[in-house]
């Protein structure tokens, strides 16, 4: 190994690769939380309603009837919405300012399953400064230079921060494997990955949340065609989307392979009953709320001297 020239060519005796990183050994430490300290699993809340994917077992997911409502009153869920929604804003503001760990809502449906709204809805009055969203779609080329993973990982939230993934790491083992777009040896391999990804979020301190949202298809018929018939709705309708209905037994299939194969102790999977928006948002906004307050965010301590301190005229 050649030493290192200075500014005269003169060379420098080489130093250990590990020299820099010594060299900022404090630096480093400084930003291990010590939230992170002993770590804790934290447990997922569901709210009732919510169908829990057990882990390591088969799933059916024509079992979970997607107009269930949980026998709930309708105008009761939009009134204790607004509860539920006031608790995540509160908690939230805690999360951030703690700045120690993190939570991700990762949201799978089909399409018109209600991602978008659920987002909408149950984040709303959220501080944006404290939110993240990624909306993945068809990957770039500069995605597709990178394993399957890269992209997703890339937009995980930081510490203090909500993130959510409108779609996720899961197209990559659902549209993936419908259209056929990579050998099936290489789609099933991914369960596992996607398990231990999942895993390495969680011990590093960030919570994730999973839901699908199951609505039937005699629903998403309606819904397609009240996006036709409404003139400010027709942008959001893509013909293709008459394509891909054509595949909705491939694609339940393939949800329920992957709620099953990745529902997992530390990040399990939670079927959501989706035909009724207004159950949706609530049971929804409830198991957030249980999470984070489960996460039990603090308020990081002032400085000392600081209540003793008088403004100047």
């Amino acid at each position: 190994m050649t030493g290192e020239a200075d500014l005269h060519g003169s060379p420098r005796p080489p130093r250990p690769s590990t020299a820099r990183w010594a060299g900022s050994a404090d630096t480093i430490a400084g930003t291990i939380p010590v939230a992170l300290d002993g770590h804790r699993q934290i447990p997922i809340l569901a709210a009732p309603g919510i169908v829990t994917v057990e882990p390591g077992a088969a799933f059916d997911l024509s079992a979970v009837e997607a107009d269930a409502d949980g026998g709930l009153d309708k105008a009761w869920a939009k009134e204790a919405l607004a509860g539920e929604r006031a608790r995540i804003v509160a908690l939230q503001e805690r999360l951030y300012a703690e700045r120690a760990r993190s939570l991700l809502l990762v949201f799978q449906a089909i399409d018109t399953g209600g991602k978008d709204g659920t987002i909408r809805s149950v984040l709303q009055g959220v501080n944006p400064q404290g939110c993240t969203v990624a909306s993945f779609k068809v990957p770039s080329s500069e995605e597709l230079d990178h394993d399957f993973l890269w992209r997703y990982h890339a937009r995980v939230p930081g510490r203090g921060m909500i993130g959510v993934f409108n779609r996720s790491h899961y197209e990559d083992v659902l549209v993936v494997r419908v259209k056929g777009l990579v050998p099936d040896a290489v789609w099933q391999s991914r369960y596992g990955r996607i398990n231990d990804f999942e895993r390495l979020l969680t011990e590093s301190g960030t919570t994730v949340i999973k839901f699908f949202l199951h609505i039937s298809r005699a629903e998403q018929k309606k819904r397609l065609e009240a996006r036709i018939a409404d003139p400010e709705k027709r942008w959001k309708f893509d013909p293709a989307d008459l394509v891909e209905r054509k595949s909705w037994d491939a694609y339940q299939q393939a949800f329920a392979d992957a709620l099953g194969r990745c529902s997992t102790p530390h990040a399990p999977w939670l079927v959501v009953p989706a035909n009724h928006k207004w159950f949706r948002n609530y049971v929804i906004a409830r198991t957030v709320a249980d999470t984070l307050e489960a996460m039990d965010p603090r308020f990081p301590e002032a400085s000392k001297g600081i209540a003793d301190l008088t403004v100047p005229d």
